[in-house]
């Protein structure tokens, strides 16, 4: 018999950072929609969610540390 795992998604009270490069905005713009909308569904606030853009992919984890 199979045994099923299902966890609650829930990020209600949680912060998130999401770093963007401006690089390709065409795509990752649409990837940072995505990536809000998903957190809203689940429970985290717009107030929740800090916003960083960068030029490139080399400067995300300098901003990531941040």
């Amino acid at each position: 018999m199979n045994k099923y795992f299902e966890g609650a998604l829930l990020g209600e009270g949680l912060k998130f950072g999401l770093v963007i490069s401006r690089f390709n905005q065409f795509i990752t713009g649409r990837l940072l929609e995505g990536a809000q909308d998903a957190l809203l569904r689940h429970g985290v606030s717009q107030e929740n969610m800090d916003i960083a853009w960068v030029p490139g992919s080399f400067e995300m984890p300098l901003i990531a540390k941040k």
